[in-house]
């Protein structure tokens, strides 16, 4: 059965507040890093840790900003609100940067080599930080959302693969906010969604021309995963695409609940004054905080 949870409903003649974009998500206040560490040599390879106050050892949530997979569209700066609101609410954060498409050895593999260190690095940090490795969380934004569904997928990719890394992290629980699961339902519609063309750019070739990339980057050829995964649908991540994802991924053995926002902004939900954002912290604070 797929739990669906319609959080907040809004329509033309009732629209309390306006949009907002990254630039708004920008302005708004966070509450500075305990550290900001490197994962890897490239200046893009770093990551803002914040700690509750506490003795802990804390839940991590990693949170993996969106945009398009492409340079010049977003940058952690955007989930910066999103990790500070949630680490008052008692859980460590690691908001992480990465390379992507038009960045210097960003696309693939890149891009994806880069999600899989910052994750494996948590390692590195729990060594001088109060971080609870078995209660690790991936949340992630639009193209965000595949990468933190992705990470909870990689364990399974095969041993030889250039992405899956030696030994992978494993993560307790994946929350994707507004992407994808399924990167099929966005093959020809990614111009439309980010301008211009996205995942040829991101793969270096069409489907059919790297079916071997395309499968090991798509997160639902690879159900089960073994943890729990949470779709809010919305704007990209559109209801019946993510009741699909949730179908498949029960099929599969797989818990996965489906949060709803229907006529929400894209990028409001991620901001903690907005009403989108209690259905979507409370999805998360869930995961970080289960029994495992």
């Amino acid at each position: 059965m797929i739990v669906t949870s319609t959080a907040w409903a809004q329509t033309p003649s009732d629209n309390q507040h306006a949009l907002i974009g990254p630039p708004q998500l920008h302005a708004l206040p966070v509450t500075a890093p305990t550290l900001v560490e490197a994962y890897g040599p490239d200046p893009l390879q770093i990551g803002e840790l914040r700690l509750p106050a506490g003795p802990g050892p804390f839940p991590v949530v990693m949170v993996i900003h969106g945009g398009c997979w492409t340079k010049g569209y977003e940058t952690l700066a955007g989930t910066a609100p999103l990790a500070s609101a949630l680490t008052d609410k008692g859980v460590a954060t690691w908001n992480i940067e990465y390379r992507q498409v038009g960045d210097t050895r960003g696309g693939w593999p890149g891009t994806f080599q880069d999600w899989g260190a910052a994750l494996d690095h948590l390692r590195v940090l729990a060594r001088t930080q109060p971080l609870d490795l078995k209660h690790v969380v991936t949340v992630g934004h639009s193209a965000g959302a595949h990468a933190a569904l992705w990470l909870a997928a990689r364990p399974r990719l095969p041993a030889d693969s250039e992405v899956r890394g030696a030994d992978p992290l494993k993560v307790s629980a994946a929350v994707a906010i507004d992407g994808p699961g399924d990167l099929r339902t966005l093959y020809g519609f990614d111009k439309d969604i980010c301008g211009r063309p996205i995942f040829v750019n991101l793969f270096g070739g069409a489907p059919d021309a790297q079916a071997g990339r395309y499968r090991q980057a798509n997160p639902i050829e690879w159900l089960p995963l073994a943890v729990p995964q949470f779709m809010v649908a919305s704007v990209v991540l559109e209801p019946s695409a993510a009741q699909a994802y949730a179908a498949a991924a029960q099929s599969a053995g797989d818990k996965a609940t489906v949060i709803t926002l229907e006529n929400a902004g894209h990028f409001n939900m991620l901001s903690p004054a907005d009403p989108t954002w209690a259905p979507v912290e409370a999805a998360i604070l869930a995961a970080a905080k289960a029994e495992q």
